[in-house]
């Protein structure tokens, strides 16, 4: 299929695009990536009037670690988490989580900043910014503000995000980066995730002292598990499988093509304790970090 018409906008500066969209408003999308905009075009499922590429904006590449946060530009690509080693030793949990999105080719086209906006519920970069304590940096014409992963991703496909914002960076806590797992369940590769949960925790003195539980896949927006992080806080010798449980509790997910509500409340089980595993340094063999 062919997409239908629209006026396309290549902005040279980020200036020039917040312009572009300060004056089209509501009928313009952001082509950043086109990973998910393009197929939703090509099947008219979406029908702008307008769409601004990124694609010639400099200066939203960037990748920076400093005062505890990874600061990462909106049009760094997915491979480029795969495979950057200043991600590699400040969030492993993000590389790691990198190598889950899509396919190769997808992951060397695809950015970070469009996977964000795009906010399915199922990908991989919502979760890990909930996860890590993560941050969105909106840009318009009028000036910037940060707003806080937690408030940013609404519902399915909605953000915080206004018609005439950028997302410009996300910034990744850094001080999980010892302590964390991962772990997702893919139909097929290349799938997005029936359910993913990630993990991180602060060890301090052989003592949790702080823990992350997120879950995607299971709700409208991945959402973070608080009785969880409890059960990781307690300290038990089963605190792993006392996080799955009390996961698997807390959640009451969708069914869908892809599996039952019943069927993913027992992927969230065995996700959230292989991942909690992980965090807490005991590894299931071929699920070790390496």
């Amino acid at each position: 299929m062919k997409p239908p018409k629209f006026a396309y906008h290549a902005p040279q500066s980020l200036t020039e695009a917040l312009q572009t969209l300060a004056g089209v408003g509501d009928e313009a999308v952001l082509l950043a990536g086109g990973q998910s905009l393009l197929p939703l075009l090509n099947m008219r499922l979406a029908s702008p009037a307008h769409v601004v590429d990124l694609g010639r904006v400099p200066g939203l590449d960037d990748i920076r670690v400093t005062n505890g946060h990874a600061e990462v530009g909106a049009m760094v690509t997915h491979r480029r988490m795969e495979v950057d080693p200043l991600i590699a030793h400040a969030v492993p949990l993000a590389q790691k989580a990198a190598g889950y999105v899509g396919f190769r080719a997808i992951r060397n086209r695809g950015t970070v900043g469009g996977s964000v906006a795009h906010a399915d519920p199922a990908a991989e970069w919502p979760l890990v910014l909930l996860t890590l304590d993560g941050e969105i940096e909106l840009t318009s014409a009028n000036g910037s503000r940060t707003i806080r992963a937690d408030d940013f991703f609404e519902s399915v496909y909605s953000t915080a995000k206004r018609s005439d914002e950028v997302v410009t960076s996300v910034r990744f806590g850094t001080r999980f980066e010892r302590n964390w797992g991962f772990w997702e369940f893919q139909r097929r590769t290349g799938d997005f995730a029936t359910v993913a949960v990630a993990v991180a925790c602060v060890v301090e003195g052989g003592s949790v002292t702080e823990a992350r539980v997120g879950i995607a896949g299971a709700a409208e927006k991945p959402v973070r598990c608080t009785t969880a992080e409890q059960a990781l806080l307690a300290g038990s010798t089963s605190a792993a499988s006392e996080a799955a449980a009390a996961a698997q509790d807390a959640v009451d997910p969708y069914d869908d093509v892809h599996g039952s509500s019943s069927y993913r409340k027992r992927l969230v089980f065995a996700a959230t304790k292989r991942a909690a595993t992980q965090a807490l340094g005991h590894h299931y063999g071929v699920l070790d970090h390496a």
